[in-house]
């Protein structure tokens, strides 16, 4: 593989691999959904149809105040936000989780040839480590870039940009796997290569905002192609 990869580099940079989290790493949407209606609920606050699909991948501060309509008050929007994730972790706790398909033997793979890889994420670090645990996956990813390290959400690349700056790539070296819309964008927006995943939205969707690659799963992604994507740019 890296003999392969080596005779078609174009320069002497490393490529890097960046992975979001939730849709990409795991599919936890039925979790995160339950954990809105668990807040709305104890909270007392409505929740209308569509809501979930409307904040899939934007931060909890954006959801709460633009989306949800809940509130505008900063300190509210936090609490709120973190009891949400309370939930989250709860509900991780009690029911479990799998990786995606694939998601192991891929990673697996880029440690075998010695690729440096990230995690990119607007999920707290805490829910993944809780899910790192439910999912067996403890020690799998050690570079990570979580909500509390950067200010700006998707589709704003700032998360994105940081996971390079980690791993010591530069981002047009870099190989983003996103599931959202926002999370597309945002790797676009920081000049890297975005593979989209059809965990959330459908090929045709991923194509629209300019994915390079759609896979409907890591059982589908061949790093060779990959790579070859990587160099044609």
């Amino acid at each position: 593989m890296k003999a392969l990869y080596d005779m078609s580099r174009s320069d002497n940079v490393e490529i890097g691999f960046i992975f979001d989290w939730d849709g990409v790493v795991v599919d936890s949407s039925a979790q995160h959904e339950e954990s809105w209606e668990r807040l709305a609920a104890q909270e007392g606050l409505p929740l209308f149809e569509g809501h979930f699909k409307l904040g899939f991948g934007k931060r909890n501060q954006l959801i709460i105040p633009d989306i949800l309509k809940w509130s505008n008050d900063p300190s509210e929007i936090e609490r709120l936000g973190k009891q949400k994730e309370v939930h989250y972790r709860d509900i991780i706790q009690e029911t479990g989780i799998d990786p995606l398909p694939g998601v192991r033997n891929f990673v697996e793979s880029l440690i075998k040839e010695g690729f440096p890889f990230a995690v990119g994420s607007s999920t707290p670090r805490e829910n993944i480590e809780a899910v790192m645990s439910g999912a067996g996956i403890e020690g799998l990813f050690h570079e990570i870039v979580a909500a509390a390290d950067v200010s700006r959400g998707k589709p704003d690349p700032e998360v994105f940009l940081k996971a390079a700056v980690l791993i010591k790539v530069p981002p047009n070296r870099c190989v983003v796997f996103e599931d959202s819309v926002s999370g597309v964008e945002a790797g676009l927006a920081g000049g890297m290569t975005v593979i989209g995943l059809t965990t959330t939205n459908n090929c045709v969707m991923m194509k629209q905002c300019g994915a390079s690659l759609v896979k409907g799963s890591f059982e589908e992604v061949s790093l060779e192609e990959i790579l070859a994507t990587v160099e044609s740019k």
